[in-house]
């Protein structure tokens, strides 16, 4: 039995798990402008972006979720041949933050959460045998910062209120454990399809193409959702994420979180039955492709 852990930069590939401490761990840290290191941590980012930091910065753009990804983001892997998460992405041919001024953060009221949390990084963690997730904390130190020479002490838990990521790490706490019990699970829920990880991105990052998703005839036909939730998710992006991590909840492990029409059940178990078994045989099965046959 092992931990799985995930991590956001600045440690995700490291197989040394740095030292871990809780809320109550005493840094010594300030970051403010007039220190010598200004704008520095901003000049050469590798900053991933939760589902929920994607919708604050697109809010705060007045963009699409769309337009946002294509214009300030890249994709990767989070795993090798698997889910794919976000970065920034850098101004063109350099490595700079796009939104860094000489001034600061252009967009810092609505900054990601990784540069809400420097220099601390949050450390989440699943056993196999566990469905809930731990976090804990380890501290960055990098030769360029200063702001570890600044005799200013405040515990983690302290920085973390004042730099306001508990709101961030709520919101986040669903995709969390999606990436966690991914992992966890390895090769027992087999490697995702392209039209799985297609819609495991829409429902995490696209809101604006998933809130289409959602309005379909197929999928209105599909599910049965609570009284006034669906004009709830029709207008709110962050109800719409959260919607979004049970229904991949639904699709990817098979945990009914979103109740299904009889009728609609039956029909597509009839059209799909002989289609399953033949690609269960092959072993190239994956019960979010049903998902997408709403689309």
């Amino acid at each position: 039995m092992t931990d799985t852990p995930f991590t956001e930069s600045p440690f995700p590939t490291s197989p040394v798990m740095p030292k871990l401490y809780d809320g109550d761990k005493v840094i010594q840290f300030s970051c403010h402008k007039g220190i010598s290191c200004w704008n520095a941590c901003c000049a050469n980012i590798d900053i991933t972006l939760t589902p929920y930091d994607v919708v604050r910065l697109k809010q705060h753009l007045g963009m699409s979720s769309a337009d946002f990804l294509r214009q300030y983001t890249e994709p990767f892997e989070l795993e090798k041949d698997g889910i794919a998460g976000v970065k920034l992405k850098p101004v063109e041919d350099g490595s700079a933050c796009q939104f860094m001024r000489p001034e600061g953060c252009s967009v810092y009221a609505d900054r990601p959460t990784a540069c809400r949390y420097y220099p601390v990084a949050l450390i989440a963690m699943r056993k196999q045998d566990e469905s809930t997730d731990t976090s804990s904390y380890a501290l960055v130190k990098e030769p360029h910062c200063k702001g570890h020479e600044v005799d200013r002490a405040l515990n983690i838990d302290a920085y973390r209120k004042e730099q306001g990521v508990a709101d961030y790490d709520e919101h986040s706490r669903g995709w969390r454990q999606l990436i966690l019990k991914k992992m966890s699970s390895g090769p027992t829920i087999g490697k995702p399809s392209l039209r799985s990880r297609q819609l495991y991105f829409m429902a995490c990052y696209d809101m604006d193409r998933f809130r289409e998703f959602v309005r379909s005839e197929g999928f209105q036909s599909a599910f049965e959702l609570e009284d006034g939730l669906f004009e709830q998710l029709m207008e709110d992006d962050v109800a719409l994420m959260q919607f979004g991590f049970r229904f991949l909840k639904q699709v990817m492990f098979g945990e009914t979180t979103i109740q299904t029409r009889e009728d609609a059940v039956r029909m597509r178990e009839q059209r799909l039955r002989e289609q399953q078994e033949m690609l269960i045989q092959r072993r190239v099965y994956d019960p979010a492709d049903e998902a997408l046959e709403w689309i």
